[in-house]
């Protein structure tokens, strides 16, 4: 047998593995290996593939991250390549199969395995001929053990770009992005390179059941930075403080002890949340909307306008006491 990338004792050892010689043709179905594998008939049968087609088959099944090469590596192409992974440059190889977990790829001259997770493009039956950017992981001339990756060389590229970009950022700017996705919490923003989060609370001063009620995937929009972590790299981002503060604006348009008009916005277990000046909420405690509820025979829901009393207003801290009591009102 000519000499390849995978010895003797390997072979037997794959054989072994398998647990019956019927699935390579050469015994009984449940026919146990012997303990001598070299009485192994390795002759083709008519109708069955060779036996080295089918270890090749056995191989990727059972250690899909090593690839054994057809042909013994050349001595000079190993040191090149370690002094290509050691320096962490790119190279190009060829995508020439397509294997479970991963493709083949040809570089320098040997074949290596790219795994599925680390290729860039999602359907890899359509790169095969295609020459690919790669970085290696790993390479064993022993073992003819080589693996690379095309994913990394993107993600180092983009990391590149986030610590330009966080090397730019200030708490306070006014920064473009565009939505790139979008969460129960809030909404992930591009910012030149760098995703910033938009928490839900951030979105509006108004109250926002959903991000999507307000933003959508792939919308362009101005954000200002509130906060950075320079070791997470993670970047806070406000949409609601590109507009006037209402509780500034409310601030001397609404006083303690006035009947105000509001609307209500949310009904919760503990009261209701009712909008006493535009993007401005108080809360009603439970106690008195079930109050009003009493005296006026109606079930209050979300859009319902009631006339309210503001029992204390703390625009500093953004807080509003309210009553449903009109005695409570100043005379």
């Amino acid at each position: 047998m000519k000499k390849t990338g995978v010895m003797n004792s390997n072979i037997s050892r794959v054989i072994a593995d398998m647990g019956h010689m019927d699935w390579l043709g050469i015994g009984d179905a449940g026919t146990p290996i012997p303990k001598d594998t070299e009485k192994i008939d390795l002759s083709v049968r008519p109708g069955l593939p060779s036996f080295i087609d089918v270890l090749k088959e056995v191989l990727v099944e059972l250690e899909v991250q090593k690839i054994y090469v057809a042909e013994e590596i050349k001595t000079e192409n190993p040191k090149q390549l370690e002094e290509i992974k050691e320096a962490d440059k790119v190279i190009e190889g060829t995508v020439v199969q397509t294997v479970k977990g991963g493709v083949l790829v040809e570089v320098m001259g040997i074949r290596g395995f790219v795994p599925s997770s680390h290729l860039r493009a999602k359907e890899i039956e359509n790169i095969v001929g295609q020459t690919i950017e790669l970085k290696i992981l790993s390479i064993d001339v022993s073992q003819n053990n080589f693996i690379l990756s095309n994913r990394k060389v993107y993600a180092d590229s983009i990391e590149d770009i986030k610590k330009d970009v966080f090397g730019q950022l200030e708490v306070g700017q006014v920064v473009k992005g565009e939505v790139v996705r979008i969460a129960d919490f809030g909404a992930f923003i591009d910012i030149g390179g760098v995703d910033g989060l938009l928490p839900l609370s951030q979105i509006s001063w108004r109250w926002v059941d959903h991000p999507n009620d307000i933003l959508k995937v792939g919308e362009k929009i101005n954000v200002e930075i509130i906060g950075i972590d320079f070791d997470k790299q993670r970047v806070s981002l406000s949409l609601k403080n590109l507009e006037p503060d209402p509780w500034i604006e409310a601030k001397g348009k609404i006083q303690e002890g006035a009947v105000v008009k509001g609307k209500i916005t949310r009904i919760k277990h503990f009261g209701a949340f009712v909008e006493v000046y535009p993007c401005v909420e108080a809360l009603l405690p439970q106690n008195e909307l079930v109050q009003y509820q009493n005296e006026h025979g109606t079930i209050l829901d979300v859009g319902d306008v009631i006339d309210t009393v503001i029992l204390k207003f703390n625009p500093d801290d953004k807080r509003i006491s309210l009553s449903t009591n009109l005695d409570d009102a100043q005379k």
